[in-house]
């Protein structure tokens, strides 16, 4: 690396926050720590880190509205922490941005290995792994992706993606008349050496679809193949 990398914990229980912090400081990390929302904001604003671990309860406001926030000014790696392992909490918390879920409690090795993933998946570029086609926009419809800008539109409206789903509508629209499983969008998007649970896919697609039925798109631009994976409909 030519910098250490900024990792921002949050998290209310201060003894568990300086534990965690610990884990990041021998993996060679420059650490920060903060114990509530408003701080947290604060904080990712003012500091620029590379990834924040934050937890999902939170005094002051909650993990998913720091999540929120944060995604307003920050393209910063986000791991959420729950106690509870329930759909809605990852389903709320990858919807405002997160790219990652840890349910605890977790192992040192676990939280370290998530991490080592998550950073080593491109920041602010394509996946880089489609077929390459060039600087033209790609087309669907009303839907329009400018894979040199990352910036999608449908018609006149502009469709506010995170660098997540904007991966994934990216490396489907490249490759229109392919379908692929989700281990194969995990390996493209997340990275070979992603560690987690393979339904994270399925949420995202599903907001991504959620995202543009917002804007204006009036037909389903996503298919899903049965119990196999996703690709691009009418191909």
């Amino acid at each position: 690396m030519s910098r250490k990398l900024r990792v921002l914990v949050v998290e209310d229980e201060t003894e568990l926050a300086a534990v965690v912090a610990s884990y990041f400081e021998r993996e060679g990390y420059l650490v920060e720590t903060a114990f509530d929302g408003p701080t947290a904001v604060e904080k990712a604003r003012s500091g620029a880190p590379d990834l924040i671990v934050l937890d999902l309860m939170l005094p002051g406001f909650d993990g998913i509205e720091v999540c929120r926030q944060v995604r307003t000014f920050s393209d910063a790696y986000i791991l959420m922490l729950t106690a509870r392992d329930e759909e809605v909490d990852k389903i709320v918390g990858f919807a405002v941005g997160a790219d990652d879920y840890l349910v605890k409690p977790f192992s040192p090795r676990e939280l370290i290995a998530r991490t080592t993933a998550i950073l080593r998946r491109p920041r602010g570029q394509g996946t880089g792994t489609a077929l390459d086609s060039g600087p033209r926009p790609l087309k669907f419809g009303a839907l329009i992706i400018d894979s040199a800008a990352r910036v999608v539109t449908v018609g006149d409206s502009a469709v506010d993606l995170t660098r997540t789903e904007f991966d994934l509508l990216e490396c489907m629209a490249e490759n229109p008349k392919s379908v692929f499983s989700r281990e194969k969008l995990l390996e493209l998007v997340w990275g070979g050496d992603w560690y987690g649970d393979i339904h994270v896919v399925d949420v995202h697609i599903g907001h991504l679809r959620k995202k543009l039925t917002g804007a204006g798109m009036a037909e389903e631009v996503i298919r899903t193949v049965r119990g196999y994976g996703y690709g691009m409909a009418g191909q």
